[in-house]
């Protein structure tokens, strides 16, 4: 039996990117976490008990799937809630979470006594998908450490009795009921099912790892190998990078890679999975864990062993290839001895190398002569440096006295004429005017052939001609800047007083003007100027 798939990335693909979470693993956990923390920062001291016991369910919930210890510990929290509340619906509630964690973790006495302490009869009918969930789960997890068909029979009881209190259009509902087509091998219609849901999951959506873990084992049951590795290993991401600890697509993908004798990866895999039950302490996924792992294990250090056995092969080889080669060693010091015979041979060669070494030096007369050139162009830098310290200190100069100026009107009490000396931009625009002239005349000396060598990136119908008397224009200035190394739109917007959205627009034009790549255009402006040296 086959079935359609959904046309995505290759298995490849999805293994490297399963192997890259595997790596960044514990940044996941960090993130969960730092969300925890987040959170529990905004509990105020005034809640209400009624709030109170919403704040601990939302932490219930983070921790349900990732510590399950800390879950109990919010759970207890709330049933004490609703005691000192007197609300026997938020204790119903609190008590059903706590049975499957109970049972989750092994206390399955302790869960199963919750369990019979419920009268179904007596809760509220919005409890009830939470009664079947807990005792559905309860035999789930219980099921993994005293197998038995009996407790089948009744994990299928009870999800019947859940499907008939669902929501029909909640995407609970049709995950129970898909499951429930698997429990009676209706394949087929449970792959449609789950390939509809999975058109509209993203993979950080809770059930996006469900739902992939549903195809996986579907495609065991009709022994898809490689359709069966490829959606256990979208589960195992998704469970990873949503930090889930309570999971089973790791254990389920590392026995596919057993069955295709990657042991290696069947290890990885498995090791990973037992800490993530471990850390969650979700017994019954370690328990399921231990026979898998003492198979694996067993197989991965024979193979082991057959490595270490290898090597000492490789050794025993290398030690003799070194006799081989301090043979060769000798040998090929009696030959050289008899090359020592005919150096005379040789003097035509060193003639020669005498000329070649007359080009070399004349190579180097080149460069020291580049050299020159280099130096003398830092020369014309570091003038150019000066002036702009000159430029510094002449505007702090004028500022200064522009401010006596106005001391001296406020002084005599000249308000009207410091009014309109302030409301004047005259001043600013003759200033920045000067500022402008001053750095193209700077930056053309610098790089003469800057404005040739734009127009050069520019489409012909596109380059840039300019007014006359214009040294450089708005635009040209803009990328004379990013060749300058200022890169960042902002402060080119802040030199040249001009909008972000606007410096934006100039550099997005000139990219769409280009004669090269679009992706190149600016970093080619970049290299405008630069000094190859040809040897």
């Amino acid at each position: 039996m086959s079935f359609p798939v959904l046309a995505s990335e290759s298995t490849d693909d999805i293994i490297d990117k399963l192997n890259l979470a595997l790596k960044n693993k514990q940044h996941y956990v960090r993130l969960k976490e730092e969300r925890i923390l987040n959170f529990k920062k905004i509990k105020s001291d005034d809640l209400t008990k009624e709030q109170e016991y919403n704040y601990n369910k939302t932490l219930y919930t983070e921790y349900q799937k990732f510590n399950s210890d800390s879950a109990i510990l919010y759970v207890k929290k709330n049933l004490k809630i609703a005691d000192e509340l007197h609300n026997k619906d938020l204790a119903d509630l609190a008590s059903l979470q706590l049975v499957t964690l109970y049972s989750s973790s092994g206390k399955y006495r302790e869960s199963e006594a919750i369990l019979k302490s419920i009268d179904k009869n007596k809760l509220s009918k919005s409890l009830l998908p939470n009664y079947y969930t807990s005792y559905r789960e309860f035999f789930e997890h219980y099921a993994a450490n005293s197998f038995s068909r009996q407790y089948l029979e009744q994990i299928q009881k009870y999800r019947d009795s859940l499907l008939m209190v669902l929501d029909p259009k909640s995407i609970n509902y049709q995950i129970n009921k898909i499951q429930q087509d698997i429990y009676h091998q209706k394949l087929v219609i449970a792959q449609k099912k789950l390939m509809n849901l999975l058109k509209n999951a993203s993979e950080d959506n809770p059930q996006y790892a469900m739902i992939t873990y549903l195809l996986g084992s579907i495609y065991e049951n009709t022994h898809q190998l490689e359709l069966r590795k490829k959606y256990y290993a979208l589960s195992a991401t998704a469970d990873i990078k949503n930090a889930n600890k309570d999971n089973a697509s790791l254990q389920e993908l590392a026995l596919v890679f057993y069955e295709i004798e990657d042991v290696d990866m069947a290890y990885k895999l498995t090791q990973s999975a037992i800490e993530d039950a471990l850390y969650c302490n979700v017994q019954f996924r370690t328990l399921l864990m231990s026979e898998v792992y003492s198979i694996i294990n067993t197989v991965y250090l024979e193979k082991e062993a057959k490595r270490k056995t290898e090597l000492q092969l490789y050794l025993i080889c290398i030690s003799l290839l070194s006799v081989f080669l301090i043979v060769a060693v000798i040998y090929v010091y009696k030959q050289m001895k008899k090359v020592s015979r005919i150096r005379g041979e040789l003097y035509e060669t060193s003639q020669k190398l005498a000329e070649l070494n007359q080009d070399i030096t004349k190579t180097n007369n080149q460069l020291q002569e580049r050299n020159a050139q280099l130096s003398e162009s830092n020369h014309i830098k570091e003038e150019y440096i000066a002036h702009f310290f000159s430029l510094c200190s002449t505007y702090i100069n004028k500022l200064e006295n522009y401010r006596i100026m106005l001391n001296k009107k406020a002084a005599a009490k000249q308000f009207d004429e410091i009014y309109k000396m302030l409301k004047s931009t005259t001043l600013v625009d003759t200033e920045l005017e000067e500022l402008y002239k001053n750095f193209d005349i700077i930056f053309l000396n610098l790089y003469p052939t800057f404005v040739k060598d734009f127009n050069a990136l520019l489409i012909k119908e596109e380059q840039i001609v300019l007014k006359q008397g214009e040294l450089l224009n708005t635009e040209l200035r803009i990328f004379a800047l990013i060749r300058l190394g200022i890169n960042d739109s902002v402060k080119i917007a802040a030199f040249l007083r001009y909008s972000l959205s606007t410096i934006y627009n100039y550099r997005t034009r000139a990219r769409n003007k280009a004669a090269v790549s679009r992706n190149d255009f600016e970093e080619m402006v970049m290299k405008i100027g630069l000094i190859t040296l040809k040897i």
